[in-house]
């Protein structure tokens, strides 16, 4: 049986989801979905620095959306921080597994 956990929307306002934000996450989800469900989600947060919502993943992708626009993979470097933005989830993934390499 497949583990069953809570999950958290981090960063979003006490009074309410806007609407870009909604939107923003509904596209993350359907993302999600066609691209690649069964992933574990680390986190699916707002982050307002960048004001993107986004679904963190366990393999180092992020799902991001600003705004409600269309989606972006991201890639961060844990070492130094960088991003890198992908229009394409396979090269998000391929790029990430450099990360994980032993």
């Amino acid at each position: 049986m497949a583990r069953q956990e809570k999950i958290e929307i981090y960063g979003l306002s006490t009074d309410g989801v806007a609407y870009a934000e909604a939107q923003g996450l509904a596209i993350c989800w359907e993302t999600y979905a066609n691209e690649c469900a069964g992933e574990y989600i680390m986190e699916i947060g707002f982050n307002s620095n960048s004001g993107y919502v986004y679904i963190a993943l366990e393999n180092g992708v992020s799902i991001c959306s600003m705004l409600g626009r269309g989606v972006e993979f991201l890639i961060s470097d844990i070492m130094n921080g960088e991003e890198e933005f992908f229009d394409d989830y396979n090269e998000a993934l391929d790029s990430a597994s450099r990360y994980f390499e032993d």
